[in-house]
């Protein structure tokens, strides 16, 4: 299984880049953002997923793990292969996404290329309660780059076992820091 690539950008589509890797170039399917925070000629660490069939082997690459995760549980939804992922992924960042879900916004979810009314809606069901909509000291944190929260080794355990970041950073909020990652991961699913 590859789980990143760290490389050069060689090439750039709208929907896809070319990473080279010790001579040889992947192409992977990256939503618009990723896309354009990348230039050519520029090293990159990109967080990949795998979907392999019959027909096709393709590579899908991320620049954040929290954006591979979204599409991952976006992919979960039955109807949702991951084109139709990476479509909704196009439709803003990732907590943008999140904040269409939690909302409950039908016609941005359903204004993603293939999208119809019924897997918009399905989405909406399944994943409103999965994707956690953060606080704003919470999103401040995340989007001011608070490396305390993004590092801290019991959210990471807690988004493996399935937690959003936001509700792991809301779990373990009243926990004392103090104890070892253990105990605060219990802790915080007891809570």
């Amino acid at each position: 299984m590859i789980a990143t690539l760290s490389g050069t950008i060689t090439e750039k589509l709208p929907n896809m880049i070319v990473i080279s890797v010790g001579g040889i170039g992947y192409g992977l399917l990256v939503p618009i953002d990723t896309n354009s925070r990348l230039s050519i000629d520029e090293e990159a660490k990109l967080y990949i997923y795998e979907h392999i069939r019959e027909t096709s082997y393709d590579l899908y690459g991320f620049d954040s793990l929290d954006s591979k995760n979204l599409f991952e549980q976006l992919i979960d939804v039955n109807g949702v292969g991951p084109r139709v992922g990476l479509s909704i992924l196009n439709i803003g960042s990732p907590n943008e996404v999140r904040q269409a879900i939690a909302s409950g916004d039908v016609k941005l979810i359903q204004s993603a290329n293939g999208v119809g009314k019924r897997v918009a809606e399905r989405v909406l069901i399944e994943l409103k309660d999965k994707v956690g909509l953060l606080s704003s000291l919470d999103e401040q944190a995340l989007l001011t780059g608070d490396a305390a929260a993004q590092q801290d080794d019991a959210v990471q355990a807690l988004v493996a076992l399935g937690f959003s970041v936001s509700d792991a950073l809301t779990a373990l909020k009243p926990v004392d820091k103090t104890l070892s990652t253990e105990e605060r991961v219990k802790l915080a699913l007891k809570a």
